[in-house]
């Protein structure tokens, strides 16, 4: 198994975990907050699928597909242009409200097959590539798809988890 393997089984399992969380739920389900400060599944899975956007587009030297498919738009989310959710307060959270599960989904398999095809043609020495000298050390590119992989399989877990309490109640 190489570099590439590992990876694309990695984020295969974010796509698994964001499809059992999401399909088949209904606008309300979506929306619905376990508590006053709870994110939703729709926010989960939004930002989730936002972040891998953002980090693998500008890793890859790539648009976002936010941006470069028009989901933006077809989203119509009262945030600001280029929102990932990071830092959102709870008034924020609310605010994304999605039409449908296939729009989530729709999104989210769409930036999942942008991130495999970049993660396709990687070995071992294009992880060591600095990404983000912002940061103290630098960020290479590995660390920066395993932090992406990390974040997202948490936040899919997350909203796994509140699809559990809803079929429960």
């Amino acid at each position: 198994m190489n570099v590439a393997d590992i990876l694309t089984d990695g984020y295969a399992r974010i796509q698994e975990t964001v499809h059992a969380a999401v399909e088949g739920l209904e606008p309300d389900d979506l929306h619905t907050r376990l508590d006053d400060g709870a994110n939703t599944i729709a926010w989960l899975v939004w930002h989730l699928t936002r972040v891998q956007d953002d980090h693998i587009a500008d890793a890859a030297g790539t648009e976002q597909i936010w941006f470069a498919q028009d989901w933006e738009s077809r989203f119509d989310l009262p945030l600001a242009e280029g929102a990932t959710g990071y830092g959102h307060s709870s008034k924020q959270v609310e605010a994304v409200r999605v039409g449908s599960a296939e729009l989530l989904l729709g999104y989210h398999d769409a930036v999942h097959e942008r991130s495999l095809a970049f993660i396709r043609d990687l070995d071992g020495k294009a992880l060591d590539r600095v990404v983000d000298e912002a940061w103290s050390p630098p960020v290479t590119l590995g660390v920066r798809l395993v932090s992406v992989l990390s974040d997202d399989l948490q936040h899919a877990g997350q909203a796994a988890f509140v699809r559990g309490v809803l079929e429960r109640r």
